[in-house]
Order: C-alpha cells, then sequence, then structure tokens
C-alpha cells in the first residue's frame, strides 16, 4: 500500500491524466495477482479500489483504537526501512567499506615501506656499500642486512643462510667476496643493533602488507568477482574506492569510468582547450600496457565499457559469480588481438548468451551447497535441542526420587492404618516374638566354631566371676 502510495504522488508531480490511470491500473492489477497468487482471494481492482485504499491510509488511525497519527506516520516509516532493507539483502560477507581502507593502506604501506627501506640503505651503506647494487630488492636487502650484521665476521659457514634468504647462490658468493674486500667503515655494535632492529621492523611491515594483499584479493573475489577477474584485484579495488563504492561505480557511465583518477588533467586540458585524457587509474592494467600506442584510446575506451558492465553486475546480482568477468576478459583479449592481427573478434551477443548459460549453473550449483549446508546447520540445532531436552529430563527426574537412607537403607514404605483392635492384639504379641526373634538372630549371627568355644569358655566366667565375689 506505501508503495502504491509512492507511486501515485510520483505519477502526480509530471504525467498526463491518461498515463497516471494507465499505470495505476496496471499495478492496481498487478497486486491483485500478487494476491490472488499468494493467498488464493479473487481481487477487485480499479479506481473506487485505489481511492478506498487510500482513504483508509489517510484515516487509519481514527479507524484503529489507541492509534494516534503520530504513532501511524512512525509505523509507516518503519515498515519503510524494512520493506527497503529486505530489497537490499544487506550482507556482511559484501559491505565494500573493508576494500576502500584496505587499498588505502596498502597504498600508505607501500609508501612507508620503500622510505624506511631508503634509511636502511642509507643506514646500513655506511658499513657495507657494495651490498646495494648486489641486492636492489628493499626488503630482501633489509632481511640480508640483518643476517649479515657486522660484515667482517662473515665467513663461509654463513653462505648456506644467505643462499635461502637471497634465492641465488652466485649472488650470495658475490656478497661473500664483496664483504672481504669492502671499502665501508666500521661500525660500533650499538650502531648495528639499532640497525638491525630497525630493519626487523621493515621487514614485519612488509610480511603485514603481503598479509593485507592476500585479504584485499579474498575480498574482491567476495564482492565484486567479475570487475576482479576483468581488471585485477588492485586496479578494481582502486576504482571502487575513488568511485567512493561499489554502486556509485556502478552508476557511473563508461566515459567517466575511463578518465576516474584523472580528474585534474581534464579540467587543465579543458581549461586550456587541450587534448582530453584517454586514461585515468585503468591505464595500470595490463591491457593498456601492450597496447600499441596508437590503439591505446581505443583499447581504454573498450576497456572502461566492460568494467562499467562487471561492475553494474556484480552491484545488482544476488550470487555474484566470476563467470562474467572471465568472458569480458576474453572479449578485450580478442579485441586486443584483433588491432594487431584483424582477426575479427566474436559478437558480444553470442559471448553474453554463454556467460548467462554458464553463469545459471554456477548460481544453481552455489544454492545446491548453501541448501546443504542449511539442512546440516538445521540438523546440528536439533540434535542439540534434543540433548538439552534430555538433560533437562534427567535433572527432573533426579530431583523427584527421594534421597535413601543413612547406612544404604531402602525409603520406607506407607503402612495403612490399622484397626484399634487389631493395633492391641499386635501390641500383646509383640515382646514375645522380639524376644524370640533376638535370640535367634543373635544366633545366627554368631558362626559354628565360635559357638562350641563360648560354650567351654562359660563354666570358667562363672567360677572367676565366684572368686571376684568372696
Amino acid at each position: 500500500g506505501l508503495l502504491h502510495e509512492d507511486l501515485r504522488l510520483l505519477l502526480e508531480t509530471s504525467m498526463p491524466a491518461k498515463k497516471k490511470k494507465a499505470l495505476l491500473g496496471v499495478a492496481d492489477a498487478k497486486l491483485g495477482a500478487a494476491v490472488l497468487e499468494e493467498l488464493g482471494y479473487q481481487c477487485q481492482t480499479g479506481g473506487v479500489v485505489a481511492e478506498l485504499l487510500r482513504g483508509i491510509r489517510l484515516h487509519f488511525h481514527a479507524l484503529v483504537k489507541g492509534l494516534t497519527a503520530q504513532s501511524a506516520s512512525k509505523a509507516q516509516l518503519g515498515l519503510g526501512h524494512s520493506y527497503s532493507r529486505a530489497k537490499v539483502k544487506f550482507n556482511v560477507n559484501r559491505v565494500d567499506n573493508m576494500i576502500i581502507q584496505s587499498i588505502s593502506l596498502l597504498d600508505q604501506l607501500d609508501k612507508d615501506i620503500n622510505t624506511f627501506s631508503m634509511r636502511v640503505r642509507e643506514w646500513y651503506g655506511y658499513h657495507f656499500p657494495e651490498l646495494i647494487k648486489i641486492v636492489p630488492e628493499n626488503s630482501m636487502y633489509c632481511r640480508v642486512a640483518k643476517f649479515i650484521g657486522n660484515r667482517r665476521e662473515l665467513g663461509e659457514e654463513s653462505l648456506e643462510g644467505l643462499e635461502e634468504i637471497v634465492m641465488d647462490g652466485a649472488k650470495a658468493q658475490a656478497i661473500l667476496d664483496a664483504s672481504r674486500s669492502s671499502m665501508g667503515m666500521d661500525i660500533s655494535p650499538l650502531d648495528l643493533i639499532n640497525i638491525e632492529s630497525f630493519s626487523s621492523r621493515v621487514i614485519s611491515l612488509s610480511e603485514y602488507r603481503r598479509g593485507l594483499q592476500e585479504y584485499l584479493r579474498s575480498k574482491m573475489s567476495q564482492v565484486a568477482p567479475s570487475l576482479s577477474a576483468l581488471i585485477g584485484e588492485v586496479v578494481g579495488a582502486r576504482l571502487i574506492s575513488h568511485a567512493g563504492s561499489l554502486t556509485n561505480l556502478a552508476k557511473y557511465p563508461a566515459s567517466t569510468v575511463q578518465i576516474l583518477g584523472a580528474e585534474k588533467a581534464l579540467f587543465r586540458a579543458l581549461k586550456t582547450r587541450g587534448n582530453t585524457p584517454k586514461y585515468g587509474l585503468i591505464f595500470h592494467s595490463t591491457f593498456i600496457g601492450r597496447a600499441a600506442a596508437k590503439n591505446k584510446g581505443r583499447i581504454s575506451r573498450y576497456l572502461a565499457n566492460k568494467c562499467t558492465l562487471a561492475s553494474r553486475i556484480d552491484c545488482f546480482s544476488e550470487i555474484p559469480t566470476s563467470v562474467f568477468g572471465d568472458k569480458l576478459r576474453e572479449q578485450v583479449e580478442e579485441r586486443l588481438a584483433f588491432y594487431e592481427t584483424g582477426e575479427p573478434p566474436r559478437k558480444n551477443l553470442d559471448v553474453m548468451k554463454e556467460a548467462v548459460v554458464e553463469a545459471g549453473e554456477v548460481v544453481a550449483e552455489v544454492k545446491r551447497k548453501q541448501e546443504k549446508k542449511e539442512k546440516k546447520k538445521k540438523k546440528r540445532e536439533k540434535r542439540r535441542l534434543e540433548a538439552l531436552a534430555a538433560a533437562a529430563q534427567e535433572e527432573l527426574e533426579e530431583n523427584s526420587v527421594p534421597e535413601p537412607e543413612e547406612n544404604g537403607a531402602e525409603p520406607k514404605k506407607k503402612r495403612k492404618k490399622k484397626p484399634q483392635q487389631q493395633q492391641e492384639e499386635e501390641a500383646e504379641s509383640e515382646p514375645e516374638q522380639n524376644g524370640l526373634q533376638e535370640e535367634e538372630e543373635e544366633a545366627e549371627a554368631v558362626p559354628k566354631k565360635k559357638r562350641k568355644a563360648m560354650a567351654e569358655a562359660e563354666p570358667e566366667e562363672e567360677e572367676k566371676r565366684k572368686r571376684k565375689k568372696k
């Protein structure tokens, strides 16, 4: 109903009356068909029904008891928000904010690692200047500097460790030879400790950068698989970051995506009436580097077009897959080959038909796996609930059973009350029976051998007693 009202308000702004009536009639018919399909009720649609619904919505707070106009407006707002959330199907795994932060941190780490590595080169270069030419890579240089320490202590036994770091036997031997004939100054142990600690910090930063790049790759495969398959994870993440979000990138036309990142050059060219830039951030992709100088503008325009398609597919598909990205990449490769050799590429319609079929199969497989996971999860939850119910039942049974008396005696059973005469007769016969029972029990309790010994010892005990009395 809210959507129908919004549609009516939208149509009331700028549209002829005939078109408004026609569109509202279509909306009513669709709403009636949906109710018939879901609930099985036959619905009547038309202008009268729309006006009735509009009147009910307008005076809803007066028709329902205890509902004010303010609470009705709040309820409408909450319903609108919940509907929008359900339509968007917000998924935590598809948040592009993490990609934006990751690529920004990655760029910052690259700058910092380069700066710190140059500082290590300058610092350690006073002691071993020849190492800079032998090991040009920054992170490897820091590892080698930390491993060597004082070059005078480097010997043949350290050659295996150098080979593991440098991954080259000849280079390790060259470092060893250079350390013996180096022109560097001597260094104190305290300075060496500081250089080694700073080198270890730079090494840990480079390792963290490597882990962050893996995280970015996995995140891009979840959020924008087609874009990352087409243009690469880093360039795709930079495009998303520059646009602000994946949704904003999907809204951009291909001409904007082509020069995204070259805004300064574009405005300068417009101001001076010079040549506008042909590419922005997409220049870092491999396609433009492989194209000839005369074809760079053409391939950048074609690549921007495909990037726009890939970003829209990723943004608005329910279960994103990399199938479309792979197909679009093949198309760009074919266009590159066409510019170089003249071989005609496949038509876009044929390629997209193949992609739709493959994507349907992949999505069906993913849905099947998700259903299996849901079933397993439900089974586990059911077992857990059954186990909890069984444990609760056992506790109840233990609490209901009375505790046994001491010495392992069984709990006494309740006896029925007897009449008075029967009680008196039992009371008279009880002492006689009790005496007999006690004697029998004592006789049974003592074994036969002990009985004989006791019978023989009785006259002797009597004589002792008599003597004591005398």
